[in-house]
């Protein structure tokens, strides 16, 4: 697998955050926090939470490796661990496999736990994000080529619990979809969830005819808070969501 380049990190920043990188095999977080939470101490507990979380999906997939290769709903047995679970419950509600949620459960199980140690938290992964803000954040769509990419942005409002915003594409990076979007957003209740529903979403979307029907159908799933789709010049939005344009 080749490896792409997250330009779209050069723009990350947020008032009173500090940023860290986090890498182990094929996943590469950055992980924002706030400064007054922040201590050297940090990455190391955020690598180990990511090695045990994937030390835990890689022997589950070792006993059960149709668990990686479904492309539809899988079930998993109730003493799974709970990032499997994670994913295959996420996976079933959005009508897709559970690989699809790998990237948005991960973060989520980092965020979470980092959630131990700090106030705030944002959790990208690939393009996937676990969020939790005490003030108001911008988070920019990047849709590869498209001239909307990096020129709008989801305003995220701060809220007792979490959010996950995450992104599946038909023209950018190595994840399978079955679609032609540029960029199918989903902000969600959890980033596992959000992450599901993207792969549907742009799954469902080969032409600006179809934005209607699939921005429809992921906001139609329980947990969903809202949805965008990217075609080119075209973009289309539904549900409860705040978009603002973004300057270069």
């Amino acid at each position: 697998m080749d490896y792409l380049e997250r330009t779209y990190r050069n723009r990350v920043g947020g008032k009173g955050l500090v940023s860290f990188h986090v890498c182990s095999k094929e996943s590469d977080l950055l992980i924002s926090v706030d400064r007054a939470s922040f201590n050297s101490r940090l990455q190391k507990i955020a690598l180990s939470l990511l090695n045990s979380n994937r030390e835990q999906l890689e022997k589950f997939l070792a006993r059960e490796p149709a668990f990686g290769r479904a492309l539809e709903p899988y079930f998993v047995p109730p003493k799974a661990p709970r990032l499997v679970r994670m994913m295959a419950g996420a996976a079933a509600r959005a009508g897709v496999g559970p690989m699809a949620a790998v990237a948005g459960a991960i973060a989520e199980a980092v965020g979470r736990g980092l959630l131990r140690y700090v106030e705030e938290v944002i959790v990208e992964n690939g393009g996937d994000i676990f969020l939790k803000t005490l003030s108001p954040r911008t988070v920019g769509i990047f849709a590869g080529t498209s001239p909307l990419s990096e020129r709008v942005g989801l305003l995220i409002q701060p809220c007792s619990g979490f959010y996950g915003i995450c992104t599946s594409s038909g023209t950018v990076g190595p994840s399978l979809s079955f679609g032609r979007a540029d960029a199918a957003v989903v902000v969600s209740s959890t980033a596992a969830l959000a992450d599901a529903v993207a792969t549907a979403l742009g799954n469902r979307v080969q032409t600006v005819t179809d934005f209607p029907s699939a921005l429809s159908f992921a906001c139609q799933v329980k947990g969903i808070l809202g949805a965008v789709v990217i075609q080119g010049e075209k973009l289309g939005a539904m549900g409860n969501i705040e978009l603002v344009p973004l300057a270069r």
